[in-house]
């Protein structure tokens, strides 16, 4: 496995831990880290020994948003260059939302800008007690660009998301529970080994099972109802070809536990 720069990688199979290592610079997204992240993520999705990956930040911050101190002034068309930055940072973002398997966020600070967007692109959300929310942008005179405009509508609904994206304001942990952004709020140092426990709880499904009812809910909600039915039909079929599904039933009929063997 390639070592990085800016990210650490511990596996504790099934589980990945992907920490986030810039803490001088509040784990801020430069394109460097971007990339590693994307070739990160990559690699994993091709690992046989991991069902779920855990993203959190090292320090005090999960991730404080954007660095563009790197982009290059190519004779006056920084625009340019910071659109293809946005549209690499759009890209990785796509690839963890589709990330074959469960990705939870585990927020342990400030969650900001493109921080904020980078957990809105993981399955779920558990947030440390002191952790903070926000999409400040507009009070910078630019708007959230890492897909925070697209994914906190659909998390939380339009009128709560324009609320929040229009102030820029900050939102901590236990309102972002209240509204639908975290699914649970924990003591501040608990918040990687809680998620870690959630995804563990998660592998004990049927891992292929699991993995297509997140593509079930992806693709479908980008659907009209009837065709995202035919999708879940689909998909509950091809399931009932496999061993797992097999020894789902096998398993409830004789009132034990069963052994998935992801087949």
């Amino acid at each position: 496995m390639t070592v990085y720069k800016h990210i650490l990688l511990e596996k504790k199979p099934p589980v990945a831990l992907v920490t986030l290592n810039r803490p001088e610079m509040m784990n801020a997204l430069n394109l460097e880290t971007i990339r590693e992240l994307g070739e990160l993520f990559s690699q994993l999705s091709r690992d046989p020994e991991v069902l779920g990956v855990v993203l959190t930040g090292a320090g005090r911050a999960f991730c404080a948003g954007a660095d563009l101190s790197g982009l290059a002034d190519d004779g006056g068309n920084r625009n340019f260059a910071t659109r293809a930055f946005v549209l690499e940072a759009q890209e990785l973002m796509n690839q963890i939302e589709s990330f074959p398997h469960p990705v939870i966020a585990a927020v342990n600070g400030f969650a900001l800008g493109g921080g904020c967007e980078l957990t809105l692109a993981c399955d779920l959300r558990i947030a440390g007690e002191k952790a903070v929310f926000g999409l400040p942008e507009t009070t910078l005179g630019v708007i959230p660009c890492f897909g925070g405009t697209q994914r906190l509508p659909r998390l939380i609904g339009t009128a709560r998301a324009k609320e929040m994206i229009y102030t820029g304001r900050k939102v901590k942990a236990d309102e972002a529970l209240a509204m639908g952004i975290v699914t649970a709020v924990v003591p501040q140092e608990e918040a990687a080994a809680a998620a870690e426990e959630k995804l563990r709880e998660i592998t004990a499904s049927a891992p292929l099972a699991v993995q297509l009812a997140k593509a079930a809910v992806n693709r479908g909600i980008e659907m009209p109802l009837r065709e995202a039915l035919e999708l879940e039909a689909d998909m509950t079929a091809l399931l009932g070809t496999t061993g797992d599904a097999a020894e789902g039933g096998a398993a409830f009929r004789e009132r034990r536990r069963p052994v998935f063997k992801n087949l």
